[in-house]
């Protein structure tokens, strides 16, 4: 092999390494992303609870407001 090709070699396995640390470094964030999923998921599962209840409520006083609505004409048409 010729100087230029030894150049050209050491330059494309330069080139490998650097994009291989790249990659490196990219799979070692995976745990971080994945406790940070974690955390998201276990906040989606708390929101979830959190809007039945509210949902509960919110359907609690529709119905008692309803009901006020029919006894106060109830006393209007008395």
């Amino acid at each position: 092999m010729s100087a230029q090709d030894n150049n050209y070699f050491a330059v494309l396995l330069e080139e490998i390494r650097a994009q291989n640390k790249a990659v490196l470094e990219y799979v070692g964030e995976i745990p971080k992303l994945a406790a940070r999923l974690e955390s998201i998921e276990q906040n989606v599962v708390e929101l979830k609870q959190d809007v039945k209840v509210i949902k509960a409520a919110v359907t609690d006083v529709s119905h008692q407001v309803s009901n006020h609505e029919q006894r106060i004409s109830r006393l209007e048409a008395a």
